[in-house]
Formats: C-alpha cells, structure tokens, sequence
C-alpha cells in the first residue's frame, strides 16, 4: 500500500495510491510511505522518482555502513529502529519511507499534521517529527513500565507473598525489562539517526535546533531506562530472595518435625528389641505407657522449638 502526503494550506493531506498512474498525477509529494509493498508497488515509485526502495527482508542489516549512508545520488538512507525495523530514503523534496506494518508514530504524526497548520513544511520536518514522536512514545511507554514495577515492588515487599505469587511477580519483571531493553535500543538508534542527519548538513538552523532538543530528550530517556535496569535488578533479587526463604521455612519446618519425633523413634525402637528381660513388656499397662511417653517425648522438643521461635 502506498500512501502519499502532499501539503495543502499547510496541512498534510493524505492520498491512497492504487496504480502507478494515481502516483504520476500528484505533484511535488512531500512524503510516500509504503506499508507492505508489492513488487511492482516498488517498481512505480522507481520510475516514478528514480528512487529504489529497499526490500524489507534487506531491513534487517545492522551493520551502521549499510543502516546510514549517502548514496551517489545524494539521496539519504537510513535504516532505524521503530520497534519494527523503518528505512527511510531521504531526497531534497521527498522522504520515502517503507515498512511492513503500520505504526502509531505514523498514525499520530499523520493526524497531527492535518490538524496542525504549518506543523511540517517539507520533507526533513516530517522525518525530524517522527522522531520526535517516537522519543514520546517510547517516554509514555518507560511510565507503564515504571507503573508496573511499581505494583510488583508492592507485592515483593508485602509480608504475605508466596510462591505463586512471586513466581507472577517474575514473570512481570521478565516482560517489563524485555520492554525496557527494547525502548533504550530505540532511543540509541534514533540517536544514530539523528546524529546522521545533523553531520549531512541538510538541516537548516532551526531544524538543527530541533534535532538537538530530541537528542535532549533522548538523554533522559536513557538515564531513565538506566534507572529502570536497576530497579529490575533489585526485584528480581528480591522476589528471587522471598522464593528462597520460603523454601527455606518448609524445610526448617521439616527439620523440626524431624528433630520432634527423634525421642518416640528412640522409645520406640527400645522397646521394640527382641529381649525378653524388658521389665515393661509384661505390664498390663505397657502399651498405653509407651504411647503416652512417645506423646509426651515429641510434645517436649515441639514446645522447646516453639518457645524459641524457630517454628515462626
């Protein structure tokens, strides 16, 4: 699907393109977006504007000389990171981008510009405003993630966490520090692609200033998932501490029963011998005697325990 923006009382104004002769019929487009293009999608916009697009199984590449580069004919190439992989083909008056879905980033600069009159006026404000939009996206998305860290820190530290509970909380902090992790990707890829764009000087002063302000932006955003990075740590040994003093505690309890049944094991085992001099066994008595002693010697050791707080 191609989708072409040109400017119109300075807003951006939106054209579905079906067939190359639709893409002959618009002059001077500011920016094409191709969604999951065919083939021959690919081939009008080449005989269209002399551009070749990449195909999106090449998006993958992350070597930098093949992600940034100028090509012979001054086009701009620059491959990044919008949680999907975008490449963008940058020419004096048009910005070709192409990806295999579309993105909120996309959707919200396109419904920004035709309700914002002057937002963009050429091809560089609208790549410079996508970037700055992702650096939004990616600030709203590390405030969930702190969100829930948040509410599974509550949980840690509350005093009656057990392990299905805990074993919850791991999977939270295992999903939200996937999601850290590719946030702060993002934001150093946009800074790549933005410290690319400032040196091929095809930037004016004020769009200059503006890619200054994202990179601003972006510094706090990697301070932040720095700080998120450290908070996971912390929950993660500590969910992963409570798991293990649970266990701790079933296997203290064990050892007190164990401990506790050692006398009326013993008494047991005494009286048990194939002696025939054991004065007891000829009581009428004898076996209610032993019950009670083997009670009585398992209630002593229990009380013992209790009264110390091991059994807590």
């Amino acid at each position: 699907m191609i989708n072409l923006f040109v400017l119109q009382n300075g807003r951006l104004s939106q054209e579905q393109v079906e067939d190359r002769n639709e893409l002959l019929q618009y002059a001077n487009p500011i920016w094409i977006d191709v969604v999951d293009p065919e083939e021959e999608e690919l081939i009008w916009i080449k005989e269209a504007f002399g551009v070749l697009l990449p195909e999106l199984d090449d998006l993958g590449d992350l070597e930098a000389s093949a992600r940034y580069f100028e090509a012979d004919d001054g086009h701009l190439h620059i491959r990044t990171d919008f949680n999907i992989r975008v490449a963008f083909v940058l020419t004096k008056q048009v910005l070709f981008s192409i990806h295999d879905e579309d993105l909120p980033v996309f959707r919200l600069v396109r419904l920004r510009a035709r309700l914002r009159p002057g937002s963009v006026s050429n091809a560089k404000d609208v790549l410079l405003d996508l970037y700055s939009t992702d650096a939004e996206y990616s600030a709203d998305a590390l405030e969930e993630v702190y969100e829930n860290l948040e509410q599974a820190g509550k949980q840690v530290l509350s005093d009656d966490i057990n392990d299905a509970e805990a074993e919850v909380v791991l999977e939270t902090i295992a999903k939200e520090e996937d999601t850290n992790g590719r946030i702060r990707r993002n934001v150093m890829d946009t800074r790549r692609a933005l410290s690319f764009l400032m040196r091929s000087k095809l930037l004016s002063d004020e769009q200059q200033e503006e890619a200054r302000q994202i990179l601003r932006d972006i510094d706090s955003l990697e301070n932040h998932t720095a700080f998120l990075f450290d908070k996971i740590n912390f929950l993660m040994d500590a969910t992963v501490g409570f798991i293990n003093l649970n266990q701790s505690k079933i296997i203290k309890i064990f050892s007190v029963v164990s401990v506790a049944l050692m006398p009326p094991t013993l008494l047991a085992s005494i009286w048990g011998m194939n002696y025939r001099n054991i004065p007891e066994l000829d009581l009428a008595w004898g076996y209610p005697m032993a019950l009670v002693a083997m009670l009585i010697s398992a209630i002593i050791p229990l009380w013992y325990f209790h009264h110390k707080g091991w059994m807590k």
